[in-house]
């Protein structure tokens, strides 16, 4: 048993919940109970005989969830001036191509999980690589550092670069052995990966259907809706097709273990339909405004029914920061023709509870409801940063809470937890202190 002492967030049932004089009480890696440090001790006399950590001038907020980002993409975060497929042609793809080395793809799978945790980002749903044994390596990596993933070879026979196309019976065959090496093996879990539905031919798409009637709680993930030309191009692909989403509801690939990321233009139509399946939308704020695909329709979203979380997307955004990708989405709202006002309780659900239901986590993780997985994040701003200066004059939790989102970096995350393990541990300048890290050391 463990006690930790803070001012806490977190949004149990999608509602902001402040404790300024926070108690978190953590046993055999779950949570046991949370709220005013004293209340705490009351109701459980026996914390007080628990090893107790202040944290007092600091912040404690649920592990991040991103519900969207690729692994091959680390080394490619920054690049100006170009739109999504030009962009994947001469930015992404060449990149991914190289996963197919299989010392570059250790490497970068070490480097991504390690900016995962060191951002706060305790659980991600990530697009693998294109080659088995990269997809493997992030598997492993992120097996031994303790932090959530869920992941998959990702599946493309066409409209790519044809080095990183495969077969649907190789796609079968290896999608098949990794989810039975990986799928829940400690924190992992698997997710069927088409690219998207341009880059997957009707077989390819079949493939993905048998995979998911064959494994009954493995995850899909793809892109839906991002760009304006992608979807004139598929629309010539798949001339039979409505829509977009028509594309992935003839293979039975909507629905409540799906997660589709952007989905900047959709119609009305798709937006009922997805809600009618209970089909989880991954919104990249920062990605969209990077790549010019467009301001994300929340309200319409939202109106409809529609669960969205966030991700960071990464190579077409702007790094593995969630308290910088809720900033993103607040300011893209502002300048929304049909905009929804943000406040720092529905940016911190959105980082959070919101992504872990999508990725069908919401029971386990997302916030400090007892009986939870210990998954949190300790906030503290560094001495003489603005950040610190902002804090001091708050006039309140929701105003600190908001300055996180405005000015905290990976800075200011000092520890990361995970069901309880410490899988991080900063020291206020991005560089880690703890003893005997798992982690290497920060680019």
């Amino acid at each position: 048993m463990e006690l930790f002492r803070a001012t806490i967030f977190h949004t149990p049932a999608g509602k902001l919940a402040c404790h300024e004089d926070g108690g978190l009480l953590i046993r055999d890696g779950r949570v046991a109970a949370c709220g005013d440090f004293e209340s705490v001790l009351a109701a459980h006399p026996q914390a007080a005989q628990a090893p107790a950590t202040d944290w007092r001038g600091g912040f404690l907020v649920p592990g991040f969830v991103d519900a969207h980002v690729h692994f091959p993409q680390l080394r490619v975060i920054g690049a100006l001036g170009r739109s999504l497929l030009d962009w994947l042609e001469h930015v992404a793809l060449p990149e991914e191509l190289r996963m197919r080395e299989v010392a570059y793809a250790q490497d970068t799978a070490r480097r991504f999980v390690h900016a995962l945790a060191s951002h706060g980002t305790t659980t991600a749903m990530v697009f693998g690589a294109h080659f088995s044994s990269a997809t493997a390596a992030l598997f492993e990596a992120a097996d031994a550092a303790g932090v959530r993933v869920i992941s998959g070879l990702v599946l493309s026979d066409r409209q790519l670069l044809p080095e990183l196309h495969q077969t649907p019976e190789a796609a079968y065959r290896e999608s098949t052995e990794l989810i039975q090496r990986y799928h829940r093996r400690a924190r992992l879990l698997y997710a069927v990966t088409p690219r998207f539905a341009v880059s997957t031919s009707e077989a390819m798409l079949e493939v993905c259907q048998t995979l998911l009637r064959e494994h009954h709680d493995v995850r899909l993930q793809t892109h839906i809706n991002e760009n304006t030309s992608e979807i004139a191009h598929l629309a010539r692909l798949f001339p039979w097709a409505g829509d977009y989403l028509s594309v992935y509801e003839k293979y039975s690939l909507s629905g409540r273990r799906s997660v589709m990321a952007h989905n900047v233009h959709p119609t009305d139509s798709e937006l009922d339909r997805l809600a009618g399946t209970d089909t989880s939308i991954a919104h990249c704020p920062a990605s969209n405004a990077m790549l010019g695909s467009g301001c994300f329709p929340l309200r319409r979203h939202m109106t409809a029914g529609v669960r969205c979380a966030l991700g960071t997307d990464v190579g077409g955004g702007v790094g593995f920061g969630m308290l910088k990708e809720g900033l993103h989405a607040y300011l893209m709202q502002r300048l929304s023709p049909d905009p929804v006002f943000l406040d720092a309780g529905q940016l911190l659900n959105l980082a959070t509870l919101a992504g872990a239901e999508a990725v069908g986590l919401g029971s386990d993780i997302g916030d400090f409801t007892a009986g939870k997985a210990a998954d949190f994040v300790f906030l503290r701003a560094p001495e003489s940063s603005v950040l610190e200066s902002v804090v001091r004059r708050a006039d309140g939790p929701e105003e600190i809470l908001a300055s996180l989102f405005t000015l905290a970096g990976a800075e200011s995350v000092r520890e990361v937890r995970v069901a309880g393990d410490v899988v991080y541990k900063g020291s206020g300048n991005l560089f880690p202190d703890a003893p005997g890290k798992r982690f290497p050391e920060p680019l």
